[in-house]
Formats: structure tokens, C-alpha cells, sequence
């Protein structure tokens, strides 16, 4: 197992990718920290790890609470005595153009899909570089590497995404902490709803990825969280500060 006795904390992992990568973390024999603000479904993912026989815990915490964060890492650091990965993954997709989207919706991108980010990695940055060691790794999308038709709040914060994983690497690569950016592109979970009205329907999706997509379907759970499990273990010991896109090819 090749993240054995590592501690892990993934944000957003109630469903999803973040549900399929903290599964594999597990799998792979690391401790995982299941966070969600909803607390059911961090324990669902929970019990789907116990089942498979791995080791994890679940809390109930709204990423944008910088108090129950702080406890948060104060606390797995406490007990565990060290915190190996965190992966930053809870996000929110807010709809609308430069005139349509609302003010309130374009906050909240940037609370929750960057400054999120940036108090998690700098609250287990001092438990990392006291172990001489850490990976951080940002969900980004394909849309911090181009653009989303009509989704300014959404690529305007997944750009930031980029941008900050790339400042973080550089200033702390030389404490042997890595810093890298997943950007997934087509993956098919509720998280898409907004996108999809914005599209008018499934029907329409269907077609966008049919035609822009080059390998013409969806990513999977499973296909995203091998990517999560390359980017937080040793097999990419070389790679700090890269935007690693796993899209079907959609910006090529």
C-alpha cells in the first residue's frame, strides 16, 4: 500500500470525486479525514472505507469556517501527530455571465473554491514542514485552464486555483512539500447542475461532450481518483506546481 500510515484530509468528500478519491486513499492504507458540510454523507463515505477495510472519521464542517477548520487540523495533528496530504477539493459551480450571475454567487465562488484553498493549505503548512514533508493538492477543473461558456464566477475562481497552487509550490518546495492542481474535466456527478441548465438539459450535455470532448464521453469517479492517488503518493515525487488536466482531451 503505497500511502500506508499516512493522514490524510479531504475536503468535500461526501460525494463525488472527493468521495472516490478518499476511498482510494484509504484503499491505499492512509487514515483518511472525511470532510463535508454535510455530516451524513461524510459518513456514508466513512462507512463505504470501513466496509473495503480501510481506517477513516468522519466531521461535518463548512469549509469557509476558518474557526472549525483550525480545530479541525489542531485536532488530527493532536491525535494522529502529523498530517501528510490534504486535499482541498470542496467546491461550489455558480451559472451566469459578467451581467447575469449574481454578486452574491460570485463570492461565494471565491469563498469556497479559493480562499478555502488557501486557510486549509496554510493551516496543515506547519504540521507539514515540522515533518520535514507534505503534499497539498487543489482541485482546480479544466475551466482553470480555459474557459466554460457563461460561467465567469466558476473559471474566473478556477483560474485563482491555478495561479495560487503554482505561488504555494514555489515558496515551499524547498521544505519537500508539493503543490499540485487537479483539474478534471467532464466527470458525471450533481455537481454539473448548474452547467447543465446553462446548456438547457441533459439532452444538450450530451452533445457538448459528444462533440467537444475528444474521446467523446464522460471521466469517471474511479478514472479521477487514480489521478488523486498519483498526484498525493510517491509516484509523482518530481512534480510540484503543475495544473494536472485529466479531460478526455477537451483542451488540447
Amino acid at each position: 500500500m503505497i500511502l500506508k500510515d499516512r493522514v490524510a484530509i479531504v475536503t468535500g468528500a461526501g460525494s463525488g470525486i472527493g468521495q472516490g478519491g478518499a476511498q482510494i486513499m484509504a484503499r491505499e492504507g492512509a487514515h483518511v479525514v472525511v470532510v463535508d458540510r454535510n455530516l451524513e454523507r461524510a459518513r456514508d463515505t466513512v462507512d463505504m472505507i470501513a466496509a473495503a477495510g480501510g481506517s477513516a472519521e468522519a466531521k461535518g464542517i463548512d469549509v469557509t469556517n476558518d474557526e472549525a477548520m483550525a480545530t479541525l487540523v489542531e485536532d488530527v495533528r493532536g491525535r494522529h501527530g502529523r498530517i501528510d496530504i490534504l486535499h482541498n477539493h470542496a467546491g461550489i459551480q455558480v451559472e451566469g455571465t459578467l451581467e447575469s450571475v449574481s454578486v452574491e454567487g460570485f463570492d461565494a465562488s471565491l469563498a469556497v473554491n479559493v480562499r478555502a484553498h488557501f486557510i486549509g493549505a496554510r493551516l496543515v503548512m506547519p504540521a507539514m514542514r515540522a515533518l520535514g514533508k507534505g503534499v497539498i493538492l487543489n482541485t482546480s477543473s479544466s475551466s482553470g485552464v480555459f474557459y466554460d461558456r457563461e460561467m465567469i464566477a466558476y473559471t474566473t475562481s478556477k483560474h485563482a486555483v491555478v495561479a495560487m497552487t503554482r505561488q504555494i509550490a514555489a515558496d515551499y518546495a524547498r521544505f519537500n512539500i508539493r503543490v499540485n492542481a487537479l483539474c478534471p474535466g467532464w466527470v458525471d456527478t450533481p455537481f454539473n447542475d448548474p452547467f447543465i441548465r446553462q446548456m438547457g438539459g441533459r439532452e444538450a450535455i450530451e452533445a457538448y461532450i459528444a462533440e467537444k470532448v475528444p474521446m467523446g464521453r464522460w471521466a469517471s469517479i474511479e478514472e479521477i481518483a487514480e489521478t488523486i492517488l498519483f498526484l498525493v503518493s510517491d509516484r509523482s515525487s518530481y512534480i510540484t506546481g503543475q495544473a494536472i488536466v485529466a479531460d478526455g482531451g477537451e483542451t488540447i
